[in-house]
């Protein structure tokens, strides 16, 4: 009830916007915009307790088997069904730039990847910065994916790999450097709302500021905690400056009302201009990683739902 006001005040900001956005979205974003306020002043191990704490059991979650794992020397968990096609695996790391998130904040996404899919997941909580900064999610998820082929036994063309936010960044930063160390790649990526560009410089970050929760001083915040100045041009680093030709097929989802808009769509623009296979998916007035709360949203479910089409598509 207390944020009737707020959103009623909104409605008249949003101008043609309004009639695209329900009130559920509405309440979402707005939660996620006050939180994301305070959490400029907040301690970052603050952060992480707000944001990683377990989350109510849902009806996808009650559906799935999740068994943790430590795949060369990084934790992580399989989620799997019973139907799931044991032979085919969705490799995902998850966001929160790169300082905050977990499998655990993302349990319930984890569970409808799952099930959309028909594979099982493989989720990683690789390493998080300021304690470890760049490179080690790279090693990490390097560790992951060649745990998968030589431990596992699993086929690269049976693989997709994909995060969102700095997972996306990070999912694109590690088929870069496994294209340039000659390692096999999987059969595709699903790249959701990514972090590309650690420096905040783009259109998008100013035009979308009254809908979206990410802000220019909490992406220079996450990015001071990832690497140093001196290496956010590093194409591993913001892997919107690497050369992405011979990359497998990429599935780009992002939504219209983002701050980090143009990151993706620069990516996509550049990945088809090296002759990659690219499906830019541009959803009308969607937040950030609108995904992660497809409890409360239809478009977070039916956008997982086009992932699952794409992930049976490619790994056929």
């Amino acid at each position: 009830d207390g944020l009737k006001p707020v959103i009623r005040a909104r409605r008249a900001v949003l101008g043609p916007r309004r009639p695209t956005w329900s009130l559920e979205l509405e309440t979402v974003a707005e939660v996620l915009r006050r939180s994301s306020t305070l959490s400029a002043v907040m301690p970052l191990q603050f952060q992480r307790r707000v944001i990683d704490p377990a989350r109510p059991v849902t009806a996808p979650m009650r559906e799935v088997d999740m068994v943790p794992l430590v795949a060369d020397g990084v934790s992580c968990e399989w989620f799997s069904q019973p139907e799931s096609d044991p032979e085919r695996v969705v490799l995902y790391f998850h966001g929160g730039g790169y300082s905050t998130g977990s499998i655990n904040s993302h349990r319930d996404f984890l569970a409808r990847l799952c099930i959309a899919s028909g594979t099982r997941v493989l989720a990683a909580d690789y390493r998080l910065a300021p304690e470890h900064p760049f490179p080690a999610q790279l090693e990490d998820s390097h560790a992951v994916y060649r745990w998968l082929l030589e431990r596992e036994g699993m086929a690269p063309e049976h693989i997709v790999m994909g995060g969102e936010s700095a997972g996306a960044g990070l999912t694109l930063s590690t088929l870069v450097s496994l294209r340039d160390e000659g390692l096999p790649l999987p059969a595709g990526a699903v790249l959701i709302s990514g972090w590309f560009d650690l420096d905040p410089r783009s259109t998008s970050m100013q035009f979308n500021s009254h809908y979206d929760f990410v802000t220019r001083l909490g992406v220079r915040t996450m990015a001071k905690r990832f690497a140093p100045r001196d290496e956010h041009r590093n194409p591993l680093v913001s892997p919107v400056h690497a050369e992405l030709a011979g990359l497998p097929p990429l599935l780009v989802q992002v939504g219209a009302a983002e701050s980090l808009l143009d990151d993706s769509l620069r990516v996509a623009e550049r990945a088809r201009s090296e002759g990659v296979d690219v499906t830019l998916e541009v959803w009308p007035d969607m937040i950030h990683a609108w995904h992660v709360f497809a409890p409360m949203l239809e478009e977070g479910r039916k956008a997982i739902d086009r992932i699952g089409v794409f992930v049976t598509d490619k790994t056929r």
